[in-house]
């Protein structure tokens, strides 16, 4: 029996797993689900309407932001969040790629 070369570039891996990690937390998905609903918007009404404390949707936010999910632009004294989702649509279709090769 032939073995099959496993190649693992681990940049992409790291990557995707910031990706994932990103998108796994249930807060993180609520404050996505918020910022798709509002369009662009700050940590202020983030916080502020989901009832969050502003250190920890901060938090949330930079995890978000590092992994590329979301993007952040500074306008005056505000910091405005918009959804990559671009990124978030390939990882969805990875996601559910790997899942129907494992079902």
């Amino acid at each position: 029996m032939k073995k099959t070369k496993v190649v693992i570039d681990n940049e992409k891996l790291r990557i995707s797993c910031d990706i994932a990690r990103a998108l796994a937390h249930p807060l993180r998905l609520q404050i996505l689900k918020f910022i798709d609903d509002k369009g662009a918007t700050n940590v202020n009404k983030i916080y502020n309407t989901l009832r969050i404390e502003q250190s920890i949707t901060s938090q949330h936010l930079k995890v978000l932001r590092l992994a590329g999910v979301v993007s952040a632009e500074k306008e005056g004294k505000f910091v405005h969040y918009k959804i990559n989702y671009d990124l978030v649509a390939r990882a969805e279709r990875a996601v559910r790629n790997f899942c129907q090769a494992v079902s």
